[in-house]
């Protein structure tokens, strides 16, 4: 069994290897298409997967599942990084939905996601901020909330992290888990965080796949015709014919 300390260094090394402290909120998505070779594909993939990482020699895929909030599918990317920098054994892993499930490996994942979003330190001291102090009480549900706002996290990330703790128990755990947007929602939170990708915009391919597509056009290696087709194929038809949002457009 990995120790928590060395999955919370792992973590740590990853962020300043993407150029993060330890201390901020990080936007995963932007940071991860830096990493080079790296295809990025957003699909609903049902209710029992979040998401894969899939090796084919020279690249690698990491597919992440739309159909689930935006928090989770921040955790999903996160624990896929895991098997893509610690797992070089594996040519390819699927992922299920339920967090802490799985594997011993499944379960490192996780918390190599948890600590990659938030850092022992930040999540720490911003504990010891809510509660004025080392105080033994539990954090309320909207100390919890803000906490998962300000990381950029799914209820059940937070109360997966929460509980590895020690901050909160089962049956907190249990209770926590009820009208998830409405508890946010009446606190003034933007709801978006706990909701899945919309589905006009839930299928999409960024990455090395297109910046290869992109490099054979220009280098004269496939025809406009091809080109399109792979595009297509990424779901990538804005590039092709264009996004309607463009006519409206503001340069700022």
């Amino acid at each position: 069994m990995v120790s928590k300390m060395d999955i919370s260094n792992k973590a740590s090394y990853i962020r300043k290897l993407l150029g993060e402290d330890n201390y901020s909120p990080i936007d995963i998505f932007a940071l991860v298409q830096s990493i080079e070779k790296l295809t990025l594909v957003f699909y609903p993939l049902g209710n029992t997967i979040s998401g894969a990482c899939i090796r084919n020699g020279t690249s690698v895929v990491i597919a992440i599942n739309s159909g689930m909030s935006v928090g989770r599918q921040r955790f999903s990317l996160s624990h896929e990084l895991y098997h893509l920098y610690y797992d070089n054994d594996l040519p390819s892993i699927i992922c299920q939905s339920k967090i802490g499930n799985g594997s011993e490996n499944e379960k490192t994942a996780d918390r190599f996601a948890s600590y990659l979003l938030m850092p022992q330190i930040a999540l720490y001291e911003r504990i010891l901020q809510l509660k004025d102090g080392p105080k033994k009480r539990k954090l309320t549900m909207a100390e919890i909330i803000g906490l998962e706002q300000h990381f950029g996290v799914s209820r059940q990330a937070m109360l997966f992290r929460l509980q590895e703790e020690n901050e909160l128990n089962q049956n907190d755990v249990e209770d926590m888990q009820k009208n998830v947007i409405k508890s946010a929602a009446r606190l003034g939170y933007n709801i978006s965080l706990y909701k899945p990708t919309p589905e006009n915009r839930n299928k999409e391919t960024l990455g090395y796949y297109v910046k290869q597509a992109e490099y054979l056009l220009n280098s004269n290696a496939i025809s406009t015709g091809k080109y399109e087709e792979w595009l297509m194929d990424a779901f990538r038809d804005d590039i092709v014919y264009g996004d309607e949002s463009e006519a409206d457009e503001n340069v700022d």
